[in-house]
């Protein structure tokens, strides 16, 4: 009898305990690819982040802490917040990371619990990566940080800082965390496209997202999850036939039990969660335009999709006082320590814009004004401040933000290129030089026409060089014709036989010619490029075309994207010649540097 009592006594508490587990709820708010963008735009001169209705800017990282605090106020037992990957690179912000740690430390208090890591967050080095978090741990909480498919090189030095981050705990593969006594896995990837475009990873090198996935889920499962959260920076596309596809859906396609993927990589914009065989994939853009929130409904065994919704950031929101005010702190600092010497300050008019300059490099790239503009700007940069060169080159991939109608500051201008950095202290990829032949040069755009079609950052534009080609002629061979066009304005068709020896300069920054070596490997031994230097002599270390731009003092001053694009407006001021500089109408509607041969 007392067993029969014993026993009924332990179904009925364990009935008690699963009805009182369901009905609860999770909610995840997250973001991606904020690439540092904690100031409103565009532009930035026109946020007024503390007040509402008086401003059309978008972003603005005091507004999401303010919509974290109010969703999180909603559900404080259940509310998870994550970000997908990318959080730095992007702005003035990413500039002071390496000595001052404060981003992570922002979003620590701004209320995100797990972050995953993205392929920029690798744009300086696995070490200095490391160094950025180790200065973030150090001076106060950063979110727990996870990648779960990065592999280490034991045999290479350079790795080690980064190899520490995981044995010191600041870098994990999965993290467990557990909200209204339900225990929530939560991993994350950088996906096969993302890792294409992290040429700076290595030696730190990435799993196959789906065989990790699958050993996360089985894992996560083992300790006791009932919920498992991806953080996927890989991404989804739509395709032409309207359906979404991408690394995303193919992993929610082929590993089991994951309940929610979080994507990054894309900056797609879902209204509304992509459901592939009932696990829902969400994403929202990028640079914190907007936050996402999923809500999962606990029936007591598992966790079902509930309901999901896209919050705008934008003037309707009131930001944060206190980290709004750590912000403008930052900016302080970096106006003192990174653009006083050259003479200028984050919040300085650089000149005014009255149509919009874009760059969709999900779109239709093509039809890029924001591209052509940015070619010419280094073409009479390297002209008029530099060695002079016959092409200027930049591609889709390396334009990160658009400029808007108004007034564009210092940071407005730094944030179309601001990626990379020097040896100088200055932000931003150096520019290069290099020489070509007439055949190298049909080469190289042979390439990149191969590469563009499946990786739209491939996408270049040119200044002074007009490509013809036709894109159904064989691989390899679609260039009908190439035509230079002097500092004069005389034209002239590109001889591209082998016989032209005369060697044509290109400029870009030096990521982009840093790839033109491997243009060889990548066409399958099919083509073949020897950059040079001015004299004709093969370069062999691609260090030694960076460009000088003031050759009487010391040392390599270099030149950067950002600051050709303010040299080449400052070109356009009136003629009284303090007026602040007006953006010509002509990039309204530009001469494109490449034409498709239709038929």
């Amino acid at each position: 009898m007392k067993k029969t009592l014993t026993l009924l006594l332990l179904l009925f508490t364990a009935a008690v305990f699963v009805n009182g587990q369901s009905g609860k709820k999770i909610t995840v708010l997250h973001t991606n690819d904020l690439h540092s963008h904690f100031q409103g735009f565009a532009p930035e001169s026109a946020y007024t982040p503390l007040s509402t209705g008086d401003d059309k800017t978008v972003g603005g990282f005091s507004r999401i802490a303010a919509i974290i605090n109010a969703e999180r106020a909603a559900n404080p037992e259940g509310t998870i917040v994550v970000d997908a990957g990318d959080c730095m690179m992007g702005t003035m912000f990413h500039t002071m990371e390496l000595y001052s740690g404060f981003e992570l430390r922002l979003m620590k208090k701004a209320g995100y619990d797990v972050m995953s890591l993205g392929n920029h967050d690798f744009d300086l080095g696995p070490a200095r990566y490391a160094r950025m978090v180790n200065v973030a741990a150090s001076e106060g909480p950063i979110p727990e940080l996870i990648l779960s498919n990065a592999v280490t090189d034991p045999t290479d030095v350079s790795d080690d800082p980064f190899e520490e981050l995981y044995d010191s705990r600041l870098l994990k593969q999965y993290t467990v965390l557990e909200r209204e006594g339900i225990k929530i896995g939560l991993f994350s990837l950088i996906g096969k496209d993302a890792d294409e475009s992290a040429p700076y990873a290595p030696p730190v090198t990435f799993t196959p997202i789906v065989k990790t996935a699958r050993l996360m889920v089985e894992k996560l499962r083992g300790q006791g999850c009932s919920v498992i959260i991806c953080l996927s920076h890989s991404g989804v596309t739509l395709t032409k036939e309207g359906t979404w596809e991408g690394e995303d859906v193919e992993l929610a396609r082929k590993v089991k039990g994951i309940d929610l993927i979080v994507s990054g990589h894309t900056h797609t914009l879902l209204e509304k969660p992509v459901m592939v065989d009932g696990t829902p994939i969400v994403q929202v853009e990028s640079a914190g335009k907007y936050v996402g929130e999923v809500e999962l409904e606990w029936d007591g065994k598992k966790a079902a999709f509930s309901s999901y919704k896209v919050i705008p950031v934008n003037d309707d929101i009131a930001g944060d006082p206190e980290i709004q005010s750590l912000i403008t702190e930052q900016e302080e600092k970096i106006d003192f320590q990174i653009l006083k010497p050259l003479g200028l300050t984050c919040s300085m008019p650089v000149a005014r814009a009255s149509f919009p300059l874009t760059c969709e490099e999900y779109g239709d790239v093509a039809s890029s004004n924001l591209g052509q503009f940015v070619a010419d700007a280094i073409y009479r940069y390297s002209n008029c401040k530099g060695p002079g060169t016959d092409i200027a080159v930049t591609a889709a991939g390396i334009i990160r933000d658009p400029v808007l109608p108004g007034i564009q500051s210092v940071a407005d201008i730094f944030r179309v290129m601001s990626l990379g950095s020097g040896s100088d202290g200055v932000p931003g990829y150096p520019l290069s030089q290099i020489y070509v032949t007439g055949r190298e040069l049909k080469n190289i755009i042979e390439a990149l026409l191969m590469t563009s079609a499946s990786t739209p950052s491939n996408y270049c534009f040119y200044s002074h060089l007009k490509v013809t080609f036709d894109p159904k002629k064989r691989l390899f061979n679609k260039v009908i014709q190439l035509e230079l066009t002097d500092n004069a304005g005389s034209k002239s068709i590109i001889d591209t036989s082998k016989k032209n020896k005369r060697l044509y300069s290109i400029v870009s920054d030096s990521y982009m010619l840093d790839n033109i070596s491997l243009i060889k490997k990548k066409s399958f031994g099919l083509l073949n490029v020897v950059p040079k230097d001015r004299n004709g002599k093969s370069i062999q270390d691609m260090k030694t075309a960076i460009m000088d731009f003031d050759k009487t003092r010391n040392g390599t001053q270099e030149g950067k994207e950002w600051l050709a694009l303010i040299y080449f407006l400052n070109g356009n001021r009136g003629q009284d010649s303090v007026s602040i500089p007006v953006i010509p109408v002509y990039y309204m509607s530009p001469d494109f540097s490449t034409e498709k041969l239709t038929r």
